[in-house]
């Protein structure tokens, strides 16, 4: 499953990063590691770009950034 792929108010924990180079390092310095905990809040209108909230702060990404992240869905509670 991908970041992708999370429904908007569920959460995940990240999994593994893809891309590669220079895009995998932007990822990464986002704060966009394994085992980090990430919630989608928002989505744009018309489903692209997503809202993610991580580490403390608001991240804005694209449906096709947001592909190459491996995620795991956290279990409703």
């Amino acid at each position: 499953m991908t970041l992708k792929d999370i429904r908007i108010g569920s959460s995940a924990v990240i999994k593994a990063v893809g891309g590669e180079g220079a895009l995998r390092l932007r990822f990464l310095d986002m704060g966009i590691i394994p085992g980090t905990r990430v919630t989608v809040s928002k989505a744009a209108p018309l489903g692209d770009p997503i809202q993610l909230s991580l580490r403390g702060y608001s991240l804005t990404m694209r449906l096709s950034d947001a592909e190459m992240i491996t995620v795991e869905e956290e279990a409703v509670k």
